[in-house]
């Protein structure tokens, strides 16, 4: 008879609340063996960060651990005392945070960080110098140039984060949490990095979580997945189970809104938000965004139900019973968007530099009138640039840009008022976008302002109108953008596009740190106003998954040149370009079911 693996890291009943006494988790309860993976997933506000933060003994400021534990070998690391759990950060545990200019230090050097990773827990200077060079090998950085005397900054961001990971491996500890550490990265870039992580877990037994919005990037990665859902644990089994068989609808709803790299679909986002901490209904959570929430999922938190005998649980009453959460709807076939034959957009020939260092070499498009044109590529092929030289906000460019019959002037201030308000760009980020200090209908209502000159009452209108045809609440023209989800703010940055009535948006990575859901109803949302307003769409993305959804065409770029482009299902089907087919190979394939 074989005995039952001995978890490395065992969660037990914890709870975590603000100061106040607002609890942020509840409850939660979980195992992590060695040598495995296990997948932490859920929607922004969901508690990912703080609960993977505390598996290494940890609460932001604001919080604190008001019950529970979280054992490390049956040891409870919230009772030692911090000089203990200094010891063991960076030796027995590691974090690697989304962001790695947050992990490594801007103002020294890559090899200097490294060395100190490991002589801090006690490794002489000799030994260090020999473990870099092996941390170097073993997460692909040996054959970059004097990495080992680059600054952060000179390191891509793949570059950066592999190097994050060395500082976190450096120890060889029994304990990893990576939260988010591929957001953002292009589709090469990201699968190095899984790999790194993949193989360093198996090779030195290592316990791994590994949290992400990303449901495809856990399908691949993860050998057993929790999946969180305002502050509790609604899901937890073996990653085939899970996402092969998902027994809660919120699960259901993740893997609803997955895209497919390899056929255009639909995309489903859930209706509603999570509920925020403080204001989570008796019972459920999950109940008022629920297809299928009853009266008995509101009078009760519904207990951890076993949905197979292999471990999978699920936090809902309809497990085992008839009325089950499972089905086999798959999304919808997408249609193609019909376009015109006319080109509102022509870029014939572009080259572009910063300074004396060219960037783009001989770039020609075309967008047609009401279609949509995608961008891909890996981080620093140029497809931002591309975009900055259409929209006039960089101007070191050569060639001709043709909008709408009109040849364009290479700088913003230089182009008329009608050029720049029917030309309008989306940028990737709406924390940075956004004027916080100015309310959401301000924000709104500052272009309209610009260009249409109204009246008060005719702007108002038009303000209201914006809002609503992105699907938010005309109530929310009071709030500012720090009380609203990214999704939400993503929602206002296009509001305040359409306000002006545009005939081209220039969406810029829009989607790039949205969750699944969310980037579903963003994507949907776009296909709908180009449908009502007859948009067209230039559409730069790292998720080649999410082309088919929404574009008619791709254009493949890799540093600064387009090496392929075509409709996208012959160029997605069948790539010519060798880059083209090694993109292919990178996008993370989802083999869960699609349906709810």
């Amino acid at each position: 008879m074989s005995v039952p693996p001995t978890p490395k890291l065992r969660v037990e009943h914890l709870t975590i609340a603000a100061t106040r006494g607002t609890e942020i988790l509840q409850d939660v309860s979980l195992d992590v063996y060695p040598g495995e993976v296990l997948g932490l997933v859920g929607e922004s506000g969901s508690g990912k960060t703080t609960l993977a933060l505390a598996l290494v003994g940890y609460v932001r400021r604001g919080l604190r651990f008001a019950g529970g534990a979280v054992r490390l070998d049956g040891v409870d690391l919230l009772g030692l005392p911090e000089d203990d759990l200094r010891k063991l950060r960076g030796s027995t545990l590691a974090y690697v945070p989304q962001d790695p200019a947050t992990a490594l230090n801007p103002s020294r050097r890559i090899g200097p960080q490294l060395r100190e990773a490991l002589t801090f827990h006690g490794h002489d200077d000799a030994d260090a110098a020999d473990r870099v060079g092996e941390l170097l090998e073993e997460v692909g950085l040996a054959s970059v140039p004097n990495v080992l005397d680059a600054f952060p900054h000179q390191l891509s961001g793949g570059q950066q984060q592999r190097a994050t990971i060395a500082m976190a491996f450096a120890c060889r500890p029994a304990v990893i949490v990576l939260d988010e550490p591929t957001t953002g990265l292009d589709v090469t870039t990201q699968r190095r990095v899984l790999e790194t992580v993949g193989q360093l877990c198996s090779r030195y037994g290592v316990a791994a979580v590994y949290v992400s919005h990303d449901v495809a990037v856990v399908g691949e990665l993860a050998n057993r997945v929790a999946v969180l859902y305002a502050g509790r644990v609604v899901e937890v089994g073996a990653m085939a189970d899970v996402f092969g068989a998902p027994a809660h609808p919120y699960t259901r709803g993740l893997l609803r809104a997955v895209p497919s790299p390899d056929r255009a679909e639909h995309l489903v986002g859930m209706e509603g938000l999570p509920p925020r901490p403080g204001a989570r209904p008796a019972g459920c959570s999950f109940a008022p965004r629920c297809p299928l929430a009853v009266d008995e999922c509101r009078a009760a938190v519904p207990e951890l139900m076993a949905a197979n005998a292999a471990g999978h649980t699920a936090r809902c009453i309809f497990v085992g019973r008839q009325r089950s959460t499972r089905g086999s709807v798959e999304p919808a076939r997408m249609d193609s968007t019909p376009t015109s034959d006319d080109a509102i957009l022509v870029v014939d020939g572009l080259d572009a530099s910063y300074g004396t260092t060219p960037v783009l070499h001989e770039i020609s498009l075309e967008i047609p009138r009401g279609g949509c044109v995608a961008v891909v590529g890996e981080s620093g092929s140029g497809k931002t640039t591309l975009a900055r030289c259409i929209v006039g906000l960089h101007r070191n460019w050569s060639g001709t840009i043709r909008f709408e019959d009109i040849e364009l002037e290479p700088g913003v201030h230089d182009r008329s008022t009608e050029e720049v308000r029917r030309l309008q760009y989306v940028f990737q980020n709406p924390y940075a976008s956004l004027n916080p200090r100015r309310s959401i209908g301000g924000l709104v209502a500052q272009p309209v302002d610009h260009f249409a000159k109204l009246g008060r009452s005719d702007s108002d209108r038009t303000v209201r109108d914006a809002i609503a045809s992105v699907s938010l609440s005309v109530e929310l023209v009071s709030r500012y953008p720090d009380q609203l989800s990214g999704g939400e703010r993503q929602r206002v940055a296009i509001a305040r596009t359409l306000a002006v009535s545009p005939s081209l948006l220039v969406c810029d990575e829009v989607t790039s740190a949205l969750d699944v859901s969310v980037q579903a109803s963003v994507v949907e949302l776009l296909r709908r106003l180009q449908a009502e307003h007859g948009l067209s769409l230039l559409f730069i993305t790292h998720n080649l998954a999410l082309v088919r959804s929404i574009a008619q065409q791709v254009l493949v770029m890799r540093d600064g040149r387009v090496v392929e482009s075509g409709p996208v299902e012959a160029v997605l089907d069948d790539p010519q370009d060798p880059y083209s087919r090694a993109l292919m190979r990178d996008v993370p394939r989802f083999a869960g079911t699609r349906g709810i």
